[in-house]
Formats: structure tokens, C-alpha cells, sequence
């Protein structure tokens, strides 16, 4: 995610994932699950570009931008773990609030259980991003029903396969949603949307 000279990278893939790591320059980065699919920290920085680096719970202000951490829980499976459910860890979900929009990033989330503080980071989102599929993390007809619950203007589906995604594209009433490279958003654009779902391509 990028605006001005500013640029948050959120999950980034360690070197030990299964997934390929990319290697790029991000001011800040943001763990929601120390996980080897997710705790790349290391590889958003480049050169003397290093990240300032946030993962866990806790309120912050990095360049300007309010981003504030809650608890909550997943079940993302550890590589060469047993069942899923016997993994439960932490997962932070973070609301950022830069240029007069709050985002909202549920992470790897496994349960719509919600403490009170977190149900109150949850006011005003702009923009969501939600996993909808995988081992470990909200099913499709879940994250949609959960999505929609916290009333934002737009939803980002994360952690999807083609079946997942068609099957959260169908919980929305549209399966034709077509994928882009990239979304470039002001607020200005977000008057009259409601939980409008934006698919962007898997790079």
C-alpha cells in the first residue's frame, strides 16, 4: 500500500515460506501472525530503505500514520504442523487511518469472536481487507457475513483460491467481479459505496 512518498507493507513472506518472497522497500511493515508466511519483515526493507516494523497489539504513529493493533485469534496451520485447530495463535488486526481513510486489515483472522475492544476498532471503515478461504482462517460464507457486519465501503478479499474467491464473489450476489493490477483510491471515491467488493489480481 502506497501514498505520497509512504509505503506499508502488510504480511510480507519470509525467506522460510512456502510462497515466494519478494524483496522491496517499504517504510513500514505490519505482522498480523508470526508465521512463516507472513513474518517477512525482513524483506520489505532494501538498500538503506529499512521498515519500521509492527507486530502485535498496541496503538502507533509511524510518518504520520495512526495504525492501532487488536487481538484476536487464528488457526493458520504451521508448516509440518498437525491439525489447524491445535495451532491457535494471535492475530492483530490493525486499522490505519492515512489521508482521511480508515483501513482495516483482519490479518490471518479464524474467528468472528470479537473482545469489545476490538468490535470498536471496527468504526468507520473505509476500506477492508478480508481473508476468505484457506486453512486456518474464515471461510468464504463467513468472511462475507462478517465483512458486510462491520459496514465498510469497500471490501478486498485476501488468503483466496479460485474456488474460495468464486464462492465469496457468489455470497456478494456477483461472480463476474473482474480482477485488477492495482486500486488507486481518494476518499472522495468511496461516497455511496457500500461493502462493495474489489478483487485485485495476485501478483
Amino acid at each position: 500500500m502506497q501514498f505520497g512518498e509512504t509505503t506499508l507493507s502488510f504480511d510480507p513472506v519470509s525467506k522460510e515460506s512456502k510462497h515466494k518472497a519478494g524483496s522491496f522497500g517499504a517504510d513500514i511493515a505490519l505482522v498480523s501472525v508470526n508465521h512463516e508466511d507472513m513474518n517477512g519483515a525482513g524483506q520489505a526493507s532494501r538498500g538503506d530503505k529499512e521498515a519500521f516494523v509492527i507486530n502485535g497489539p498496541g496503538e502507533y504513529e509511524v510518518k504520520g500514520v495512526f495504525i492501532k493493533g487488536v487481538a484476536s485469534v487464528s488457526s493458520y496451520p504451521s508448516i509440518n504442523s498437525g491439525s489447524s485447530a491445535e495451532q491457535k495463535k494471535i492475530n492483530t488486526i490493525y486499522t490505519v487511518n492515512l489521508e482521511g481513510m480508515n483501513l482495516c486489515f483482519l490479518g490471518a483472522l479464524g474467528s468472528t469472536e470479537m473482545s469489545a475492544e476490538a468490535k470498536e476498532s471496527f468504526d468507520g471503515i473505509d476500506v477492508l481487507f478480508a481473508p476468505i478461504g484457506g486453512e486456518g482462517v474464515l471461510s468464504p460464507a463467513e468472511a462475507y457475513k462478517f465483512a458486510v457486519s462491520l459496514e465498510p465501503s469497500i471490501i478486498i478479499p485476501m488468503n483466496y483460491s479460485e474456488a474460495t474467491l468464486k464462492a465469496f464473489l457468489k455470497e456478494g450476489g456477483d461472480e463476474k467481479v473482474e480482477a485488477l493490477e492495482k486500486l488507486t483510491i481518494k476518499k472522495k471515491d468511496l461516497d455511496g459505496k457500500e461493502a462493495e467488493i474489489i478483487v485485485l489480481r495476485e501478483q
